[in-house]
């Protein structure tokens, strides 16, 4: 399918269905850990295919894993049962480190797995899209020189930030033309980390970088769904969109229906449920309220996608997803009466 004719459709559709970051509650319908999970290109196919038979979505989703492409850079990843794994220790810390830093080729640690896992599930998913995911550029440069020292770098030493700013994009790039080589639809690409930083920086650190990806890997045939999750997103807006991306997917510590006022009426915009708040800690009826508020405060806007806010914790309890899907379904079916009565 035409990628953007999808993305005109979803912004004009009528009855919009949710798309929440939902992959890794999977692992209760496969009765695995997370680890097991994450590790397995056949496990992660037939997770995203039984989410997609559970809920109707107008897209399947990878899985939001940040730890993936660092690992493959030779940083340090722990694992646990029921975690995401994550990045702990710094591979960068001088000029030197990031001069010699190497590039490992596509298909390295996890990767391979990823990528794999991607092609399996579109021989699983034929009726809706499929997206594949991966973290941004300045989001991984930061988890190689760990996520604290990289923010005093981008003042006190930005040309080692931008040294591995580099290395990073480029496998980024190769990376992501792999998912696009087997099919994938699109990618989400996962750039919280430069919500912490200003505008200007953001620009010079993660905006020119992201949309060379953009660049490269976008077309009428595969897009890139830009994240990030950082509470100074409305101040950065325009950095978000000098991006190039056509689709955006924004944390729950932004004012949804605020940020879609400043964003143009042709870019899709999605959140914004709480995944730790809401989706693992409320209740069936905390989301439900929760919800109803999200969609009457944001129904003017037809480009609005109702989402979590980021990816939904693996041991979230069905019950409290469920309630989201049938409450974001109620709100449409009443609308559509009321426009009939009306």
């Amino acid at each position: 399918m035409n990628m953007y004719k999808w993305i005109e459709k979803m912004i004009n559709d009528e009855e919009k269905k949710p798309l929440p970051i939902l992959s890794f509650p999977s692992v209760q319908l496969l009765y695995v850990t997370v680890k097991e999970l994450v590790t397995s290109s056949s496990l992660q196919a037939m997770g995203m295919r039984m989410i997609a038979d559970k809920y109707n979505m107008p897209a399947a989703l990878s899985f939001m894993d940040l730890s993936v492409e660092a690992e493959a850079f030779g940083a340090y990843t722990v694992y646990a049962a029921d975690e995401v794994p994550t990045i702990i220790g710094q591979l960068v810390q001088n000029q030197a480190a990031a001069d010699a830093l190497k590039v490992p080729s596509v298909g390295a640690g996890r990767t391979g797995i990823n990528i794999e896992g991607v092609k399996k599930a579109l021989k699983l998913i034929g009726d809706r899209q499929v997206f594949a995911g991966c973290t941004g550029p300045f989001s991984m440069a930061g988890r190689l020189m760990n996520v604290n020292e990289v923010m005093v770098h981008c003042y006190e030493e930005p040309e080692m930030v931008h040294t591995v700013l580099r290395k990073v994009t480029d496998f980024l790039i190769s990376y992501i033309k792999e998912f696009k080589i087997v099919g994938a639809d699109g990618i989400v690409l996962a750039e919280p980390l430069a919500g912490l930083l200003s505008p200007q920086l953001m620009q010079e650190f993660s905006t020119d970088y992201v949309k060379e990806i953009v660049d490269k890997t976008q077309d009428s045939s595969f897009i890139v769904i830009y994240h990030n999750c950082g509470n100074d997103v409305p101040r950065l807006v325009d950095q978000v969109l000098n991006t190039g991306c056509r689709v955006f997917h924004f944390g729950d510590s932004v004012n949804m229906a605020q940020l879609l006022e400043k964003m143009p009426s042709d870019c899709l915009l999605m959140g914004n449920i709480s995944p730790s708040r809401q989706f693992k800690n409320g209740t069936p009826k905390s989301i439900r309220l929760d919800t109803i508020r999200l969609l009457e405060s944001c129904k003017n806007h037809k480009n609005f996608i109702i989402s979590s806010g980021c990816d939904i914790p693996p041991l979230t309890e069905f019950d409290n997803i469920d309630s989201f899907f049938e409450t974001v379904k109620a709100f449409y079916y009443r609308q559509r009466l009321w426009d009939m009565v009306m």
